[in-house]
């Protein structure tokens, strides 16, 4: 039941922080650009890859505080659901340029992250 609990927690914090600077990254620009959401998903793949690097790697984090970060935090930080809307949206709207630069940045940059932030954990 407490694994239930720190997912619970973890995704309200996640979802809630998620919201505010999305908006707050959002209203930074006025390009079509999705930066809200791309800077979110870069920041929790790398959130991500450190805390599994600490739990599983090094073993300094507790299965529970893993289970808190990665499966509560990051899965109510992340924003795939939020990245395919806006991808199909840049389609509709034929911005075909800036829809593949989002595609493409978004899984080298988030696969790219996910990398660093383990390897920075192992390196602790």
């Amino acid at each position: 039941m407490k694994e239930v609990i720190y997912i619970f927690i973890g995704s309200g914090l996640g979802g809630l922080t998620r919201f505010g600077l999305g908006k707050w990254i959002n209203s930074l620009h006025s390009t079509n650009f999705p930066f809200g959401t791309f800077i979110v998903n870069v920041l929790a793949c790398f959130v991500l890859g450190f805390v599994i690097g600490l739990a599983d790697s090094r073993q300094i984090i507790s299965p529970q505080t893993k289970m808190f970060w990665v499966v509560g935090f990051c899965g109510g930080f992340s924003t795939f659901s939020t990245f395919s809307n806006e991808t199909l949206t840049l389609l509709q709207t034929s911005n075909h340029a800036t829809n593949f630069l989002y595609i493409v940045l978004s899984v080298i940059v988030c696969l790219t992250v996910t990398f660093l932030g383990l390897t920075l954990a192992n390196k602790i």
